[in-house]
Formats: structure tokens, sequence, C-alpha cells
């Protein structure tokens, strides 16, 4: 079982370190394949809990390689301060290996984030400010800068001052910012090349190799399903895909290579930033699931807006990235809850409505028509195997997966690494 990708089956932070963590012990490479820093995985292991936001979640565990790969926009500073924050805790990052094609995010990408925002107003989209949209834009507009311009100082500087000719007049006329000086950019990235050197490759060849030699390799997506550019909320969504097709082109190999798609879906529904959420609750059990669950951005800080579990959403999604197994995370949290909510369906305008509607309008007016399921008050984080846990909660789970267009094949019942029920075998 050579290739898995792991992706969000929501709107993100549904623990997808997690369920990386369940399977590490028998990965060779764990690879981040779309993203940037504006995403965070949040990993507890034993007493400690680790926050990453730019690394792959696999740097924890010893033997596995981690690769940012080309898919990636890579904000070099942030790297570092997450490396240096890693082993001053005593973790090895010294396998770590950076696509010489990945995209490097500046300090003008995060300037024109922040002011692009701003000056959106009512019609904000919620990003997190960090540059990683105008990084992937420069990347489509072919003015991007890339690992490996780092390492010849002529085509860099050329680069940046072609980035910066637009940029400048955007600054000045339109966002009445100061202009950015082209040696401010170049010295700063100048700065970070011999670090740099040891770790940036051609991963898409070493990744191609290490399928051949039959080493198990985790793609981890960042973000989610909802979130990607394509097929999420746009435009209320992040610059990349997110989804299991974006495995292949935002890591160089071939999309015959991946045997195994795992969803990672809430027991509940979370979502960060504007735009459509049709379980949202604005009510005491929106407050509930925030404060029990936790809901609080690993990178921002945000509190996340909350909702009950929706069906047609985690349909979707299997749908649109060949799930072939959904791990359930944070069943836990919904322990004390009298009667659970779920969303089975929509109701748009007196249409009901099984599926994620295709019109954006018609999403943004979807009103959840909901089934209530019997809850639980007994303790579950200490339950291992599936008759563990008390019979409502395993109708809930055997509910949610009748309706959700994949087999549930783990559960989460705790934030430790081992407090997890396993039903099958992710990587059989």
């Amino acid at each position: 079982m050579p290739a898995v990708v792991l992706i969000g089956a929501q709107w993100g932070d549904e623990g997808k370190g997690k369920a990386t963590d369940l399977l590490s012990s028998r990965l060779d490479y764990v690879v981040k394949f779309n993203g940037g820093n504006n995403a965070g995985h949040t990993v507890v292991v034993g007493d400690e809990k680790y926050a990453l936001h730019l690394l792959p979640s696999g740097i924890l565990t010893p033997g596995v390689t981690p690769v940012i790969a080309n898919g990636v926009v890579v904000d070099i500073e942030v790297l570092f301060e997450e490396i240096e924050g890693l082993e001053s805790r005593g973790v090895d990052t010294s396998q770590l290996k950076i696509s010489a094609n990945a995209h490097v995010i500046t300090q003008y990408h995060r300037t024109l984030d922040k002011v692009t925002e701003r000056f959106l107003g009512k019609r904000q989209i919620g990003t997190t400010g960090r540059g990683i949209g105008p990084a992937y834009a420069d990347k489509i507009n072919r003015v991007g800068i890339r690992m490996q311009d780092l390492f010849d100082e002529n085509i860099l500087r050329q680069k940046v001052e072609g980035a910066l000719d637009q940029k400048n007049h955007l600054l000045l006329k339109v966002y009445n910012r100061r202009a950015i000086e082209v040696d401010e950019i170049v010295d700063d990235l100048l700065g970070y090349v011999e670090r740099l050197r040891p770790m940036v490759t051609d991963t898409s060849l070493l990744l191609h190799r290490a399928l051949e030699a039959g080493e198990t390799v985790l793609f981890e997506g960042g973000q989610a399903t909802m979130l990607d550019v394509d097929h999420g909320t746009y435009p209320f969504v992040t610059s990349s895909n997110a989804t299991s097709g974006g495995a292949v082109t935002g890591s160089g190999i071939a999309p015959n290579r991946i045997d195994r798609v795992i969803g990672i879906v809430k027991a509940y529904t979370t979502r960060v930033g504007a735009g459509p959420f049709p379980t949202e609750l604005f009510d005491e059990w929106g407050e509930f699931l925030a404060e029990k669950g936790h809901e609080f951005g690993t990178t921002t800080g945000r509190r996340r807006r909350t909702g009950w579990y929706d069906a047609p959403i985690a349909r979707y999604t299997a749908r649109i990235n060949g799930v072939t197994d959904f791990v359930l995370t944070k069943l836990d949290v919904l322990t004390g809850i009298d009667r659970i909510p779920v969303a089975v369906a929509y109701d748009v305008d007196g249409v009901i409505m099984e599926e994620v509607p295709v019109s954006q309008s018609d999403f943004h007016h979807a009103k959840p028509v909901y089934e209530e399921f019997p809850g639980w008050t007994e303790d579950i984080s200490g339950a291992r195997s599936f008759d563990d846990l008390p019979p409502n909660a395993q109708s809930y789970v055997r509910e949610l997966e009748a309706m959700s267009g994949a087999r549930f094949s783990a559960i989460g019942v705790g934030p430790g690494r081992d407090e997890i029920v396993q039903l099958h075998d992710l990587l059989d």
C-alpha cells in the first residue's frame, strides 16, 4: 500500500495531524502537497502538544522523511522559526526535504494580502494575511519566485524586479503604501541560502524512487475539500487544491500511484473565515462545541464557527476525492448532548436537496433539514474498541457512516495520540 492521500473532508481543522500520527509508524515519507503556513495541525504526543503550520506532521516521527512538495508556497522565515522551535524541544528535523519548484512567499506577498483584504471591506474573504493568495497568484501569472531561484542571485534579482514593477504601482497608487525596494527582498532571501541548500532537491524524483522501491508515502493535504479553490465554497476558499487531485499536481507523482484516500471528518462541523455554512450555530450549542472542542485556530487563534454534522458535505467530499476511508474525529465532544441533530439534506426555497447545490447562491440560502439522534453521557475517552462505546454512540457513528459515502475506519475519542478506536486497517 505505497501511496495514501489524507485530506480534510469539511472546511479544515478536522484533525488530520492525529490521523497522520496514527499511521506514522508504518510510513517512510510524509508529503505536504498544497497550501502554506495559513493552516495548522495540532499533534499530541504523550504530555507534549505540537502546533505545526508549514511542516508536515510526519516530522515528529523518527525514521520518517518529511517533504514539502512543489504545490506548497513557503514562507522561509516561518519555516526556520518552526524548525528552531521543534529542535529546541529535541525533535530531529535534519531529514526535511523541500521541492526546488516550491514557490516562495516574500514580504511583498504578505503586505499585499493584508492591504487587499482591508480594501475589500464587507466583501472580505477572511484570509490569514500570510501572503498565501498573492504568492499563488504570482505562480499562475508566471512572475513567482521558486526555491531554486535563490541559488542564482542574478536570476533571483531579475525575478524580484519583474514582480515589483507592477506591485509597487499598486502599493503606491491604489493602497497608498510605500514602495518595496528590490535589494530589501533579495538580501532577505539570500540570507537563507546556505541553510536551505541541504534541504532543497527534486522531490518529485525522490518520491518516484521511493514508490518504485515499495516504500509507503503519505500525501497530507492542507486545509480541506470545502476550501479547495475549484471544488470549495468559492470565493471563500484557499488558493490551492486541497483535494486528492491536488496531491498529484502538488507533488509530481502519477495519478495511478494513489492506492487509498483517507478523509478526515469531525463528528460535528467547523469553519473559519467568511462564507456559507448551513449548519452553523449561533446559540448555546455553538458555544458548547467551541469551548469543549477547543475550537480555536492552531495558526491564527481565531474562534472557529461551529455547527452540527453535515451529511451532504461528507457525501460530496467522498465523491470529489474518491474517499476509501473516513476517520471520524472528536466524537467525545458530543458527550453530554441529549439529542444530536444531523443535517441530512437542505431546504433551498422550498426545494429539498440531498446533495450540495452547485449554485453558490443556492448553497448560501440552504437551510439544513435535520434528523435527531439520541446522545450519551458516558465518558468515551477510554474506549479502544467499538464495543467499548455506549450503545447510543455506536448508533450515532453507524448512522453517520450510512449517510456519508464511505466506511468509517477509525474514531477519535480524545485529543491524545492513543485515544482512538480503530475499526479497519487504514493501509489495507
